[in-house]
């Protein structure tokens, strides 16, 4: 029986560790989607314990917290660090079989060299240990960022954004490319009422435009736009239940979101679906135009528990899978593009398993001449990220697409200690492609499939995203 989270972890071969160790492991990282705060590699100040880097915002830790009965106080609440981290350390050991007691161990191993199994009797001393070392230089923002070989890191930026962070870090002449992403997502929410008007009025004021009717709407948004890409964004991205659809009715648009400005919402809800299809569509053919990627995660179900949603806000880990219809959507929003040549280069995700052959599929059928991999079948993400989902992932692309031609991993986390996850990604994938030369399935082409996984795990990213 071999020890738990030893060199060889996850690789179940002889094949695999050659795959792994001398093709995949000492690649650098695209981080191509994260949510990493840009004013934290800004400033690059060490954090205060491993409770603010670790447990802050991290929604996977507080769903299995909640799962034990755990006092939200503990989580969310105004318990000190070090009970914060007293409690979380009580609930590693029953996460067995949850990729969270993977993710906890590879990131207490690296970057902090811990390895022993975090518990309740040790959880005061790796509270010490890694205060201390979270005040060196390494483990500051850029010195962790450093330290996992990331090349470069996309995060995830709303419209109104200065970017002034962008910009200190680019000026300062760090070494890992941290570039803006464009999402745009509560520019659709019409639905909002009074937190839509408010941030009508925040776009306003960062464009210089006056929002009056939809076309000043759309002038604005494209005026951040170009902002953005003058400052090296060059990816967009979207978080929706599902594409949106083109409806049409006897009341006009424009009207409708005339009316939500000057603060009457009754038709808001009805009509937010086809104004979003409006506003999505116009700003992806500027994506296309720009030369941009744009991305689409879909899915979820959010803010499912109202009561929590009063008590806590959004964001805080009661969003789930959700079960919407895709297909349809998908093509005709795509289809609309395409047939006006102005169908950018796209990732999509899809946060139920149920869904990965028709996002596969549907992926297929907007690929284009002279660019490789143009439309993407994007990595498990949220729930789906642990071995299960992305082996299903993986395995659906291979059969419907072309995996060969896959960007691979992202972090899509608020962590600078998430790298290990594109670790997990790599020897997963390793092992995968091991099993099969084992089996009889692909030849023994070590060199051949050692290429592949090399451009799974880096060079197709790089190439893709234009770096």
């Amino acid at each position: 029986m071999a020890n738990f989270l030893h060199d060889n972890f996850l690789l179940q071969s002889d094949t695999a560790e050659v795959l792994y160790h001398e093709y995949a492991k000492d690649l650098p990282i695209i981080d191509y989607h994260s949510h990493l705060p840009p004013d934290a590699v800004a400033s690059d100040e060490n954090f205060r314990n491993i409770t603010h880097i670790w447990l802050a915002g991290d929604h996977y830790k507080w769903r299995a917290q909640r799962v034990l009965g755990i006092p939200e106080k503990y989580i969310t609440g105004n318990a000190d660090d070090r009970e914060k981290f007293r409690k979380w350390a009580e609930v590693v050991p029953y996460t067995l079989r949850n990729p969270l007691y993977h993710w906890t161990h590879m990131e207490l191993k690296n970057p902090f060299g811990i390895e022993e199994l975090l518990g309740p009797e040790n959880a005061d001393a790796v509270f010490d240990h890694t205060a201390v070392q979270l005040q060196t230089p390494v483990f500051s923002p850029r010195g962790l960022l450093r330290h996992f070989r990331v090349e470069m890191v996309g995060t995830t930026d709303d419209p109104i954004d200065t970017l002034a962070h962008h910009r200190a870090i680019s000026e300062s002449g760090f070494d890992t490319k941290v570039l803006p992403s464009f999402r745009p997502d509560k520019a659709f929410q019409l639905s909002k009422g009074d937190q839509y008007r408010r941030y009508i009025q925040q776009l306003e004021a960062s464009s210089g435009i006056a929002i009056v009717d939809l076309d000043t709407l759309l002038d604005a948004l494209s005026n951040r736009f170009y902002y953005f890409h003058r400052h090296g964004c060059r990816i967009a991205d979207h978080g929706l239940s599902h594409l949106p659809r083109a409806t049409f009715s006897s009341v006009s648009l424009d009207e409708v979101f005339k009316q939500v400005l000057n603060g009457d919402d009754r038709l808001a809800a009805e009509y937010e679906e086809a104004f979003t299809y409006v506003v999505l569509t116009e700003l992806c053919k500027l994506y296309h135009d720009k030369q941009w990627v744009q991305q689409f995660h879909l899915g979820p179900l959010r803010n499912t528990n109202t009561r929590k949603l009063s008590q806590l806000g959004p964001d805080t880990g009661y969003d789930s899978i959700g079960d919407f219809q895709q297909a349809e959507a998908m093509q005709r929003f795509f289809n609309a593009l395409d047939g006006e040549n102005r169908l950018a280069k796209t990732v999509v995700y899809n946060l139920n398993p149920a869904d990965n052959a028709v996002f596969a599929a549907m992926m297929g059928n907007f690929q284009d001449e002279g660019t490789k991999g143009k439309m993407q079948f994007g990595s498990g993400w949220w729930f789906l990220d642990q071995l299960d989902g992305m082996t299903q992932q993986m395995n659906t692309l291979s059969n419907i697409g072309l995996i060969s031609c896959f960007v691979g991993m992202l972090t899509d986390s608020r962590s600078f200690l998430s790298y290990s996850r594109h670790e997990y990604f790599r020897r997963l994938l390793c092992n995968l492609f091991a099993d099969d030369i084992n089996k009889g399935l692909l030849p023994n082409d070590i060199g051949w499939t050692g290429k592949i996984i090399q451009d799974i795990s880096y060079y197709n990213a790089k190439a893709y995203f234009g770096l």
